[in-house]
């Protein structure tokens, strides 16, 4: 675990240094560090008698662009002596707490919180005071406002508590008012209550499961995560979350890259993200979908390697295995890479009979009903490169029940001109398709073209039972 200060910048910081009682360190003009700032030193060539590289140190007595240094918070300032040579600098990198905090700060954790309003640093999974080896079970808080101080005394919130149920704490999840910590089967709320217990733990649920660390995601209050085998979420009561495309997700799923998993939310749409690796690949190029105010589910192939949804940001960003941060929900088209290709994009129904499937039904005419408001492309505008707004309505039919299709028929839908009111395209479509059941299809695969299905109708007949 380490700790690092926005204060010391992102490169080196070159630093005059006085040979003194104590030693004054003056910075650069613009640049000052608040009393407590912990911080390392390189040179050049030598520093003064007193001071060593790489040693970790504290900022006192800052005033302004000076300040000097001591061994602990707050501690005496050092004296330093003999000469100096070479330039001096204050490292950029993150120090180790380990080195920085007390003898009980903790060597390593599988998992790191920081409670945003009680103000804790909270280790899950990590050594006990005095031993050097994990415990998987173990969570261990700093001080209160003192990521430094790890030795628990009356003077002082520090302390630590096991958790019983389960082999490891898997990951953790910072929710409204509690602290949710998930071991690999259970879940826990922590909370906090003050002196002398400082923080409690309570079981929200057993024999639940969580695939991996990144598996959890908290969206308008509620939480969801992927278990092992199945989707939960935490609103209060822990529940299973009813997926109709469980067996599409954990059919073609590789177990053995489960930590790959991640979640995500796109809160314009409502939804939550999951990233995985289907059983045939080691890297995450699946996603499943789940919108929670329209109570549907809907499924994809796309790699993606991190996701970010963030109030600050216009849109989500992800990155991708080309090495490049994207924009999500942007726009119509597709610019990875500085090439505008198309974003193929299709919508199919289930499968669809009439009454309860005993006749064959012929489909003769389908009356589209859709816009393209939003497109970029524009019909009758010529040398502009780009094609009229359109999109392919099909037709499968099914011989029988679960007999796969057994052909197709489709027909174009095109943007014909634009209206105050309302918008004009293709009126109908004239099909011959005949089946005992048929999927309705929607799909696009052209530049400029965006669209938004309405409620459209088939018109269709009975036509025999064989």
């Amino acid at each position: 675990m380490y700790v690092w200060s926005a204060n010391v910048g992102f490169a080196p910081s070159q630093f005059t240094f006085s040979i003194a009682a104590p030693g004054v360190i003056t910075l650069p003009v613009g640049f000052s560090f608040p009393d407590g700032t912990v911080i390392t030193l390189n040179s050049t060539g030598a520093l003064p008698v007193g001071l060593t590289v790489g040693e970790v140190y504290f900022v006192v007595n800052s005033t302004g662009g000076t300040f000097e240094v001591s061994t602990t918070i707050g501690g005496a300032p050092i004296t330093t002596s003999g000469t100096q040579s070479g330039l001096q600098f204050i490292s950029q990198r993150g120090v180790d707490l380990a080195d920085a905090g007390d003898s009980d700060a903790p060597l390593f954790a599988n998992v790191i919180q920081v409670s945003d309003v009680s103000r804790f640093v909270l280790c899950m999974g990590t050594n006990d005071y005095g031993q050097t080896f994990l415990d998987p079970m173990l969570i261990r808080w700093s001080d209160q406002e003192d990521p430094f101080t790890w030795t628990p005394a009356a003077t002082n919130q520090a302390g630590s508590i096991r958790l019983s149920l389960g082999s490891e704490i898997v990951t953790a999840l910072q929710a409204r008012q509690e602290i949710l910590v998930f071991t690999d089967s259970a879940l826990y709320s922590m909370q906090y209550v003050g002196t002398p217990f400082v923080w409690s733990t309570n079981l929200l649920g057993d024999n639940v499961s969580i695939v991996g660390p990144n598996a959890a995601i908290l969206a308008s209050g509620v939480t969801y995560w992927m278990g092992v085998d199945k989707f939960y979420r935490y609103d209060g009561r822990v529940q299973t979350l009813n997926c109709d495309l469980r067996r599409h997700v954990f059919s073609d799923f590789n177990a053995l890259q489960s930590q790959q998993v991640y979640a995500g939310t796109n809160e314009g749409f409502n939804e939550v993200w999951w990233f995985y690796c289907s059983a045939d690949s080691d890297q995450a190029n699946r996603y499943v979908i789940y919108n929670y105010v329209e109570n549907v589910w809907y499924y994809g192939s796309l790699g993606r390697t991190a996701w970010l949804d963030s109030g600050l940001l216009a849109h989500p960003i992800a990155a991708t295995y080309d090495f490049e941060i994207v924009q999500h929900e942007d726009g119509v088209d597709n610019y990875a890479l500085g090439n505008i290709t198309a974003l193929p994009a299709y919508i199919a129904s289930s499968e669809f009979d009439i009454g309860d499937g005993h006749n064959f039904g012929f489909v003769w005419r389908v009356l589209p009903d859709l816009t393209f408001e939003g497109s970029s492309a524009v019909a009758g505008v010529s040398g502009s490169g780009i094609p009229t707004p359109s999109v392919d309505m099909t037709l499968f039919p099914l011989q029988n029940s679960g007999s796969g299709v057994s052909g197709s028929a489709s027909g174009t839908v095109a943007r014909k001109a634009t209206y105050a009111i309302t918008e004009q395209f293709t009126g109908q479509i004239y099909t011959r398709v005949r089946g005992r059941q048929m999927i309705f299809q929607i799909s696009s695969s052209q530049i400029g073209t965006t669209w938004q299905l309405g409620a459209p109708r088939i018109d269709i007949r009975p036509d025999g039972r064989r």
